[in-house]
């Protein structure tokens, strides 16, 4: 088996992580679990911590595709623990079984599921599904305005109602915002006519000819039903492809009917469904 080595990145060692995330996302949708703009999301915590696996045998060899002056191995995988989702994508040609054997010190008892990473024994979830949806570049007529930071505290209020026990509050935004991902990163706002903020999306960009991300999109509840979420969605897309994105992708739930029929009247299409794989249950 392949030599793999995990590498325990603080937030500011993150962005060889990001190149690397960038790398492997493809035009139309993201490939494994994680986006460059997962990593951008999570950065909004201070002791955020993400593991890089690299193949220690190209140790002393740069990877020009990722940065030409970085003389290191490899990487082949990003992940980071999502609750008890460990959640990881792999370059193209990993060894997904080194992965997996590695891994297993993460996954102890207790964080039981794995998203984009096969792991030997374990079956995928039967309670639970997701679907990657995909947003194809088109004209964009919308109400929704750039995030910036005389907006960051209404962008902020529209998470917090959007998501009920939501702890994301200013400083996050901040930090988020600051990380070596918020250069990513593209936000948008809808208020109402009376000036309420009533939804708000972020963006994220990969590269040039490759998919970004939507992570997260939020309504308010006192303004729901109005369309101000769509035009949310529609005003982080239409920035995401004037930066050069070929394609905008979503994750979602499959049972969570309101977000389907949200991106769906946004113009995004189904491109598949998933499950993550899970712990089998004891006894």
């Amino acid at each position: 088996m392949p030599p793999v080595v995990r590498r325990t990145l603080s937030p500011i060692e993150t962005p060889r992580a990001l190149r690397a995330l960038g790398v492997w996302t493809p035009a139309d949708a993201p490939a494994g679990s994680l986006h460059p703009g997962d990593v951008g999301w999570l950065l909004r915590h201070a002791d955020a911590t993400v593991h890089l696996w690299v193949d220690a045998r190209g140790a002393g060899r740069p990877d020009p595709r990722l940065d030409p002056r970085h003389d290191a191995a490899a990487p082949v995988a990003v992940g980071f623990l999502d609750g008890r989702v460990l959640r990881v994508t792999a370059a193209p040609d990993a060894d997904l079984g080194a992965l997996a054997a590695d891994a297993r010190e993460l996954l102890v008892p207790g964080n039981d599921w794995s998203d984009g990473l096969p792991v030997p024994g374990w079956r995928p979830d039967p309670k639970e599904s997701r679907l990657v949806l995909s947003w194809t570049p088109e004209p964009v007529t919308t109400r929704a305005e750039p995030v910036g930071e005389p907006d960051a505290a209404d962008r902020v209020l529209v998470h917090r109602a959007a998501f009920p026990g939501s702890k994301f509050a200013l400083k996050h935004w901040e930090a988020m915002r600051a990380s070596p991902a918020g250069h990513l990163a593209v936000e948008t706002l809808v208020r109402t006519p009376a000036g309420d903020p009533a939804a708000a999306a972020t963006g994220w960009f990969a590269g040039t000819g490759r998919c970004g991300l939507l992570e997260p999109v939020g309504t308010h509840p006192d303004h729901r039903g109005h369309g101000y979420g769509r035009d949310a969605v529609r005003g982080a897309c239409a920035a995401l492809a004037d930066r050069g994105a070929s394609a905008v992708a979503v994750l979602t739930p499959a049972s969570d009917e309101a977000a389907v029929a949200l991106y769906t009247s946004a113009g995004f299409t189904v491109l598949r469904e998933y499950r993550d794989w899970k712990r089998p249950d004891r006894g």
